[in-house]
């Protein structure tokens, strides 16, 4: 088993996370990291906020990979995926795997008819952050494409290097892809508060150098465009490897993150995954899920039996001087619980319930209320209602006996 050698394409925190990972489960074989990018690995998060600001020169992960035996391969791009060959192919040619794992995260959706025009930028790469940064520095009037969290998170960063800003919105609020109406419409006013424009139900019809053209007829002065629109899994190398994809283009893996192709697995944002705890299969493009993942990989690439994989997704966002931390899954069906007023409070939380069990919660600089309500949707604690929402009630405290 250890004279095996483990091939894994992504040298995000999936990737990185995948090799250390496989050492700390015993594993001694060969692991080779494999990353398009020419830096050395770094976490992302950082990108739209320290990074971005000059407040760090750097996100890199503190891992000595040589100590750790791990050949890295940097500035090296996967072209393809053989599985009946078990080789992926590269620019420096084939590499042969005995197992494979695919870490190659997500890609930032391109805003259409924007592509090339100058003074227009995505955020995703250390690149991306290093092009940005002197944008900021000069406090250009700055026209952000989409209300979601990357979009909040730089807005937030702009506005504090003294920029003007104007955020665009197809939909009717922010982050109308991830939280119902009722728990985004509070966030509206903090853009306000921090001095930024935020035009919902407005949909962009043009980028021309210097300006954002909107299909209202309106002209939006641009310094610079920055596009927060989505990301897609990046699983374009994957093309013609006959691994199942799923209808966003994710990897499609089982409980114990095996695709469909034999000594093949997947983590972190290019794959989707079943949960039993939800019913539902899902795709989660945050953080802790590239850091979770790993371990189960870990534990079947070393002979264990890893339990499914079957997680409460967790993702923060830190925006207009607010903590935001969201836990859990909730279809619209869900029942709303609010622990605090976020029209009058400046801490405030959101419980999702689905038969007096909690299922998810959004939490405003209520840490407390975001780690004890995480644990109580891992054991599906049923909640008395009207303790829970009490915000002067701990949380762990208003589970039924």
């Amino acid at each position: 088993m250890n004279e095996r050698r483990v091939v894994v394409v992504g040298a995000g925190m999936a990737g990185v996370q995948s090799a250390v990972a496989l050492r700390e489960a015993g594993f001694g074989g060969e692991v080779v990291l494999i990353g398009a990018e020419p830096h050395q690995p770094y976490d992302r998060p950082p990108l739209s906020k320290a990074i971005l600001l000059g407040t760090a020169e750097s996100s890199a992960f503190d891992i000595d990979f040589d100590e750790l035996g791990v050949d890295l391969r940097l500035g090296c791009e996967v072209t393809g995926v053989r599985p009946g060959d078990h080789e992926v192919d590269t620019e420096a040619g084939p590499v042969p795997y005995d197992v494979l794992v695919l870490a190659t995260g997500a890609e930032p959706v391109s805003l259409p008819g924007a592509e090339g025009v100058p003074g227009v930028h995505l955020l995703r790469t250390l690149d991306d952050a290093d092009r940005l940064r002197p944008v900021l520095e000069r406090r250009h009037e700055i026209v952000v494409v989409g209300a979601g969290w990357i979009g909040a998170e730089f807005a937030t960063a702009a506005r504090e290097a003294g920029c003007a800003v104007t955020v665009v919105e197809a939909a009717d609020r922010p982050l109308a892809g991830s939280l119902p109406a009722e728990a985004a419409a509070p966030m509206a006013r903090w853009y306000a508060e921090a001095g930024v424009r935020l035009l919902t139900g407005e949909r962009v019809a043009a980028v021309e150098e210097g300006a954002v053209l909107l299909a209202s007829g309106r002209r939006i002065p641009a310094g610079a465009v920055v596009v927060g629109i989505g990301a897609r899994p990046s699983t374009g190398a994957l093309a013609g490897s006959g691994i199942a994809l799923g209808a966003a283009g994710e990897v499609v893996a089982d409980s114990r993150l095996r695709t469909s192709a034999p000594d093949v697995y997947a983590v972190g944002d290019c794959a989707s995954y079943p949960s039993a705890r939800y019913g539902d299969r899902l795709l989660v493009h945050h953080w802790d899920n590239a850091l979770q993942g790993p371990r189960t990989v870990a534990a079947a690439v070393t002979g264990g039996e890893p339990e499914a994989y079957d997680p409460v997704p967790y993702f923060w966002s830190e925006q207009f001087g607010r903590f935001v931390q969201y836990a859990g899954h909730h279809p619209a069906a869900d029942t709303l619980l609010w622990r605090g007023d976020p029209e009058r409070d400046a801490q405030w939380s959101a419980l999702w319930l689905r038969e007096g069990a909690l299922v998810a919660l959004l939490a405003v600089d209520r840490p407390r209320d975001l780690a004890q309500g995480r644990r109580l949707i891992a054991s599906g604690a049923r909640l008395a209602p009207a303790r829970a929402a009490d915000p002067l009630v701990p949380l762990k405290t208003a589970v039924l006996a």
